[in-house]
């Protein structure tokens, strides 16, 4: 049986894309024979106490000599040195969701440090597992051989299409956590310029992470007089999530920057016309009949482009072409089937 070890900050059920892209993978690499034993360290990474650097290195001298680790980006790109020195007697590999300096609300010193850092912890691996060609690009910048370099884009999960909010304003989901990277105020901004106003807003995604960012979106819906048209749901399990794409009519998702874009490839599965930002592999997915797709940052694209969906029920049948687009995406989405062949096969190569 080949072994592995997957190595994530905080706990593994914690409800974002970057670990759900590892709960799945480790489920698929156990369905392929792997045995995987998963190591939790600190949630403070990537800014580790001096404990939570401690017990990292302590958790790395414990894997046997020879095993192939799979270590989350999160807490390696902070770890260089404790990478450097298991690097010949460990089976090192990478997974980067995307680079921590790319993290919007990161002031430029601490960006520039995480970038040192993680550029001489992905020197101190054998691969580098990547979630988008995006990603893979960006690692350009960091001295990463291409050779090196491993693309497994995230499964989705076949679903069944949307129904819509059939009577009443029509329903927008957005599924994001609630910090400054998502693009919630350039949302929220971009709504607040459109007169159109029969419309309702769902936002489902974690209070706890950055509760300042939170209370600052609050005030802003006040202000902009959204606040009875827009909810904030928090976290929400599978199946209530479910529940949230069934009655929605259209996806929009303003982020400033993603690796992959999980929730928008959820929201196509569903059928759900989108409306979100060039970043990651978004505008892959959605192409030209999926959605509209805007820079990002940019209210005043993003405001048009969401007039053209909302003002729909006037008559010019832009929402219904785009549904019409998303049904035939869906099709063609990856599944997670695909990204743990994937990702067996070279985790394989490099056990070997």
């Amino acid at each position: 049986m080949k072994s592995l070890v997957l190595v994530v900050p905080g706990r593994l059920d914690t409800l974002t894309g970057g670990y759900g892209y590892d709960r799945r993978v480790v489920a698929g690499l156990a369905e392929r024979g792997w045995s995987v034993a998963v190591r939790e360290l600190d949630e403070s990474f990537p800014f580790p106490t001096s404990h939570a650097r401690a017990d990292a290195a302590r958790v790395l001298a414990s894997i046997p000599d020879g095993v192939t680790v799979l270590f989350d980006g999160l807490a390696l790109g902070a770890l260089p040195e404790e990478a450097e020195r298991e690097f010949a007697r460990l089976r090192l590999v990478a997974l980067v969701h995307h680079p921590l300096a790319a993290e919007t609300g990161i002031d430029a010193v601490d960006a520039a440090a995480l970038e040192a850092s993680e550029r001489r912890a992905l020197a101190a691996v054998r691969r580098v597992v990547v979630t988008s060609r995006a990603t893979a690009a960006a690692l350009r910048g960091y001295r990463v051989d291409p050779d090196r370099v491993d693309v497994v884009e995230p499964g989705t999960d076949r679903a069944p299409l949307a129904i819509g909010s059939r009577d009443g304003p029509l329903q927008l989901l957005c599924v994001a956590a609630l910090v400054p990277r998502k693009g919630y105020d350039v949302l929220f901004h971009a709504l607040a310029s459109i007169p159109y106003r029969r419309w309702r807003l769902t936002c489902v995604g974690s209070f706890g992470r950055d509760p300042e960012t939170v209370k600052q979106l609050r005030a802003l819906l006040c202000t902009e007089g959204l606040d009875h048209l827009v909810q904030f749901a928090g976290e929400a399990d599978v199946a209530t999530l479910a529940a949230y794409y069934a009655t929605a009519d259209v996806f929009v998702l303003a982020t400033r920057y993603e690796g992959y874009g999980m929730a928008v490839a959820e929201a196509l599965a569903r059928g759900l016309p989108v409306v979100s930002t060039r970043t990651g592999a978004i505008g892959e997915l959605v192409g030209d009949q999926a959605g509209i797709i805007v820079p990002p940052g940019d209210v005043t694209a993003l405001s048009l482009a969401l007039s053209q969906v909302l003002d729909d029920a006037a008559g010019n049948g832009v929402r219904e072409r785009l549904a019409r687009g998303a049904r035939r995406v869906r099709d063609w989405l990856p599944t997670w089937d695909d990204a743990a062949s994937r990702m067996d096969a070279l985790l394989s190569r490099v056990a070997r």
